[in-house]
């Protein structure tokens, strides 16, 4: 009896184990599962300290402002990176701290008034001046004299010793860019290099490509961008490429850009540069700082799978558009941009989620973008419309339509 008994105690018990362990797994999974998703929670809700140690801390992290107007005109999700709003007033600010970090790295930059210098059509130099500025460090930046006045104007203001210089090709002593390598050569300055130093494309890679990856939760279909170095759109490219190599990156190029040829034909070339074709030097194009006629070292690292090619035309009309429809007063490779993802959702088709960059504001362009007179001398066929008036088909023929 008693061996009986204790079979069948022993065999009660091994029972009771069993089913006492499968409900503290269930218990366990439970409680794992609520603390994930507490977890998350907080990571979602958890307050982001609005206070920053200094200018160089207000770099980047800039808000992701859902295009409607375009969306809805679309049928695709259009997404804009604000980064008109970094300290700087532009995309630029990135870029040019890396670069002053890079030349901190290599130790020549290490002293309070070490000099910086670079060759700019304004907001990397204006970008460089503020953070030099805080840092301690002096610039001199050589620009075109025809850049847009109040670039001008703001460099002097921020304390940076500014040097104009004549519109020239790259192989001229006398351009920009080669007079600002010259000069921080003959001074022990630092030049920035924003064109060949890999610094610029890292910075974006690192930062910018994650912030649009994470502000969108990875759904990205379609990422637009101009190139002036290339910087950006090396970075963000190779990294929303390696997240998924079926995100499409797509080019948007001003006229007198060979870039876009480059990128559809496999060939640097454009009209413009055609014997007795050029107006205008170095581009004819009413857009500042995108669009270059050599392939900058920043530039080879993006992956690009098509181009578009803009006119003047369609950027005016879009930047208007935008202060109309959407209360956005950009700059002119933003209205290029965002040209470029109107585009992009007609060859790509509706249901699209398009991401670009503002990269400046519009407050930069007064005397040349948006002035009336100048677009006259330029001798383009624009005036603003009412834009809320016309219909669909009119619209997309105004951004499409190579006019």
């Amino acid at each position: 009896t008693q061996s009986t008994w204790g079979k069948t105690n022993r065999k009660n018990l091994n029972h009771m184990d069993k089913k006492s362990l499968n409900k503290l797994s269930l218990l366990a999974a439970g409680g794992a599962a609520v603390c994930f998703i507490v977890y998350l929670w907080k990571r979602a809700t958890k307050k982001r300290s609005r206070i920053r140690n200094g200018v160089i801390e207000m770099i980047g992290d800039t808000p992701m402002v859902y295009i409607k107007s375009l969306s809805e005109l679309t049928g695709c999700k259009i997404y804009g990176k604000c980064e008109f709003l970094n300290p700087g007033g532009s995309i630029k600010d990135r870029t040019a701290l890396s670069l002053i970090e890079e030349g901190m790295k290599l130790n020549i930059l290490k002293n309070k008034g070490d000099m910086v210098t670079e060759g700019t059509s304004g907001s990397t130099g204006i970008s460089l001046t503020l953070i030099a500025n805080y840092l301690g460090f002096k610039s001199k930046i050589f620009v075109q004299d025809d850049v847009a006045p109040e670039k001008i104007d703001t460099l002097s203001i921020l304390g940076a010793e500014v040097v104009k210089t004549r519109p020239v090709s790259i192989i001229d002593e006398g351009h920009y860019c080669k007079r600002a390598e010259r000069e921080a050569r003959e001074k022990n300055g630092y030049y920035a290099n924003q064109f060949e130093n890999l610094g610029n494309y890292r910075s974006h890679y690192n930062k910018l490509a994650r912030e649009i990856w994470e502000d969108l939760d990875g759904k990205v279909d379609i990422f637009v961008a101009s190139a002036g170095t290339g910087g950006s759109i090396a970075g963000v490219s190779r990294f929303l490429k390696e997240k998924n190599q079926k995100i499409k990156v797509v080019l948007a190029d001003p006229p007198g850009s060979s870039l876009h040829n480059g990128i559809n034909f496999g060939v640097l070339y454009t009209n413009e540069e055609a014997e007795g074709h050029r107006e205008r030097h170095p581009f004819d194009t009413i857009t500042e700082g995108i669009g270059v006629n050599r392939l900058t070292r920043n530039f080879a690292q993006a992956k690009i799978d098509f181009s578009f090619k803009i006119s003047d035309v369609q950027c005016l009309h879009m930047a208007h558009y935008l202060i109309q429809n959407e209360g956005l007063f950009l700059g002119s490779s933003s209205a290029l941009n965002l040209v470029a993802a109107v585009q992009s959702a007609l060859k790509y088709g509706s249901g699209k989620t398009i991401v670009t960059v503002l990269c400046d504001s519009g407050t930069r362009y007064l005397n040349k973008f948006y002035s009336q007179a100048f677009i006259d001398g330029f001798k383009l066929n624009f005036r603003p419309l009412n834009y809320r008036d016309l219909l669909h088909k009119d619209l997309i023929s105004l951004f499409t339509s190579n006019s």
